[in-house]
């Protein structure tokens, strides 16, 4: 958030509303609260700083917006986002005057005249230039100067807060390095090694629901619906004013309280009665959007080229039905899932433990492994990136499992590793180093945002805001 305040111009960052200041301002009530105070010029309070609504209008002012504009968006918060925007400045302020952080005169002056919208075509400052800008943008020498010196302050408390987050180059290096050595790998599908689906028997099938029963029961509904369309609502192939005439009198039907029966009484469409139904593997369209909208019992829905008139009839909780092929199936492969699972968390217990070494590896690949090289830590060829990250930061000679973009789990382990020779010119060695700095400075500038947050205690007057927003109307 910072180091995007400290890219914006001085009159960009009027307007801004700051994460920091609107966590700051909103932890302590949020615009609903107040404070008390005897001085209802105060809209706003941070720490012993008042803000005035003078303040605040000449805010306002500044900002350029018109009041017809403020006037069309009040009930948009545009008060409350442009009172953020100043709080914001202000606390920017507050800090610049902490740091005692100062710019005299003749660097203001030098910037203007180093300002290349005030040279000619030989580059040289022309004052007549200078001149004009200040007239057509409707403000004094001394405003933009006063503008200028604040920007320069703003950009002196952000060197200030990023300095020092020049990452040393041997460390660089050294990183670079690391993450640019190559690895030789040994590894192996576990596949292979899990119990197969077809292999659980009944018994251990039983034993997995009576243990998890609570999660494995399924809602199932008993309802019945008819399909409407205009060849069995009114007897032609197309959709006309007469068959939404008809759609609309049976949504009207519905929400006088007539009952299914009575809605169909005058029109012959055969109805569909579904009893124990709950969503499966197999798609049933028109049954699992009704299902979905079980909580209304009586209604009209589109699907389609139809409209589903359904009525619910009953609800209930049932533990699965092994008779029924396909929950049998379900239940299988959730028994199957969880032996995978339980399977791979005891060999990382094993290995965290350092109960698992080359033997067992060996044992289990079956002397089926495979050999492979990764050239660096964004190398994703054959594992998933995250997998190559972690195989990074483990040394020589250790176990893990990864995965690659399939989800298919792999037994690992790194037999060598290699750092390879690279040039301080090279692109990827020069993005390197920018984005080790950007992050070094990110971070710095997100600590220093935790600490503004407790720095700063904002209180906000709600009559007084209230007041401006009338005055706005």
């Amino acid at each position: 958030m910072i180091e995007k305040l400290k890219n914006l111009g001085w009159k960009q960052l009027g307007g801004l509303v700051l994460i920091v200041i609107i966590i700051i301002a909103f932890g302590f009530g949020g615009f609903g609260g107040g404070f008390s105070t005897n001085n209802q010029n105060n809209i706003a309070k941070i720490n012993k700083t008042n803000i005035t609504t003078q303040d605040f209008i000449d805010y306002v002012n500044q900002s350029g917006i018109s009041q017809e504009v403020i006037r069309d968006n009040l009930e948009d918060n545009i008060i409350e986002e442009l009172l953020s925007g100043l709080i914001s400045t202000t606390i920017i302020d507050l800090e610049i005057k902490d740091f005692n952080l100062l710019i005299n005169e003749k660097t203001i002056l030098k910037n203007i005249k180093e300002n290349k919208n005030f040279h000619d075509e030989n580059g040289k400052f022309q004052r007549v230039k200078y001149e004009k800008f200040l007239l057509s943008n409707n403000m004094s020498a001394a405003m933009f100067e006063l503008q200028l010196k604040n920007r320069e302050l703003q950009k002196h408390l952000f060197d200030f807060i990023g300095a020092g987050t020049i990452t040393p180059e041997f460390l660089i290096d050294e990183k670079y390095k690391e993450n640019n050595k190559s690895l030789d790998i040994e590894y192996f599908e576990l596949e292979n090694l899990y119990k197969i689906k077809s292999d659980y028997t009944d018994d251990e099938i039983n034993l997995f629901i009576e243990e998890n029963k609570d999660q494995l029961k399924r809602e199932y509904v008993d309802f019945k619906y008819v399909a409407l369309n205009p060849k069995n609502l009114i007897g032609v192939e197309e959709f006309n004013q007469e068959f939404f005439n008809k759609i609309d009198r049976i949504e009207n039907q519905i929400s006088q309280g007539d009952t299914f029966e009575i809605i169909l009484e005058n029109i012959d469409v055969r109805v569909i009665e579904v009893t124990e139904f709950a969503p499966g593997s197999k798609k049933q369209n028109y049954e699992d959007l009704i299902y979905s909208k079980k909580e209304t019992k009586l209604d009209l829905i589109e699907s389609g080229d139809n409209f589903l008139l359904y009525k619910i009839e009953k609800e209930y909780d049932r533990v699965p039905d092994l008779n029924n092929e396909i929950i049998k199936d379900e239940i299988a492969e959730l028994i199957y899932q969880k032996g995978k699972f339980d399977y791979n968390r005891k060999l990382l217990e094993d290995i965290q433990n350092n109960k698992f070494d080359n033997t067992k590896f060996e044992e289990l690949s079956n002397f089926n492994k495979k050999n492979i090289s990764i050239s660096s830590i964004n190398d994703d060829e054959v594992f998933e990136i995250n997998s190559v990250k972690m195989l990074y930061s483990l040394p020589v000679n250790s176990f893990t499992l990864v995965n690659n973009r399939k989800n298919k789990i792999y037994l690992v382990k790194i037999t060598g590793s290699n750092k390879n020779q690279f040039s301080k010119s090279d692109d990827n060695y020069i993005e390197f180093v920018k984005s080790e700095n950007t992050n070094n400075r990110r971070n710095i500038l997100q600590t220093y945002d935790q600490l503004m947050n407790t720095k700063y205690q904002v209180q906000l007057n709600q009559k007084t805001l209230d007041r401006v927003k009338n005055y706005f109307k």
